[in-house]
């Protein structure tokens, strides 16, 4: 039996169900993390450009946070999150147009400033598709790589949106961030697929594991969103 989406603990408890399964589609804990990532490499770079900042931002939240999670949506040979409460014609829409949008700004920033970029706007283009329709039978839908698409290249790509250059403190920090996706990763797989089970077998299991889950989930995305206001703010004082 399929559980309630809605009753997931990040997506709202108030509201219409449309703006709550909305909400629940852009997995906002976990968004956050990633646009963390962005902001902790920016943070690196010796001059910050701000418009960069807001614009890698605005890029990964339309990339990841909506495409992404859209597209995760879709279905392949497996059960979705989120596939039953919409149309595939509307994920398509919705991911097609975050993505004309979010690349459509990173190409007047390749053009303009850094075209270094062009090179992770490419691999993340790829992931994007690769991981979530898992293509090539699932190869890239693995933990590592998760970690490496939406932690290392995130925070890689926040230095290169304010360089156009590549050192070895962002590389070092981008491994520092994969590790934390890759804690996130790790205990959100186990925790889905209690969501899924709610037969009796599973509800001793149920009651000792999932709160320990969410526990991991909530503080390592809390955590990880403190680091980037924390290092935004000292930049900015």
């Amino acid at each position: 039996m399929k559980s309630d989406r809605t009753a997931e603990w990040f997506v709202p408890k108030w509201g219409p169900q449309g703006f709550r399964v909305i909400v629940g589609l852009l997995f906002l804990p976990y968004t956050g993390m990633v646009l963390s990532f962005v902001i902790v490499g920016s943070m690196l770079a010796p001059t910050i450009h701000w418009d960069r900042l807001i614009a890698g931002v605005v890029i990964y939240f339309l990339g990841l946070g909506i495409a992404a999670h859209a597209l995760d949506a879709v279905g392949s040979r497996k059960v979705k999150p989120w596939g039953e409460y919409f149309t595939i014609r509307q994920l398509w829409t919705l991911s097609i147009c975050s993505l004309v949008l979010a690349y459509g700004l990173a190409l007047y920033y390749i053009i303009r400033h850094v075209p270094l970029l062009a090179v992770i706007a490419i691999l993340e283009g790829f992931f994007l598709f690769a991981y979530n329709l898992e293509w090539f039978k699932g190869r890239f839908h693995t933990d590592s790589w998760f970690a490496f698409s939406w932690g290392f290249l995130p925070t890689l790509a926040g230095y290169v949106f304010q360089t156009n250059q590549i050192s070895w403190p962002p590389l070092v920090m981008g491994t520092a961030m994969a590790c934390l996706s890759l804690v996130e990763i790790s205990a959100s797989r186990p925790y889905k697929e209690l969501k899924r089970t709610s037969t009796a077998d599973h509800s001793e299991r149920q009651s000792i594991d999932m709160p320990q889950y969410e526990r991991i989930l909530k503080g390592i995305s809390l955590g990880v969103c403190l680091l980037g206001i924390s290092l935004l703010l000292w930049r900015l004082s």
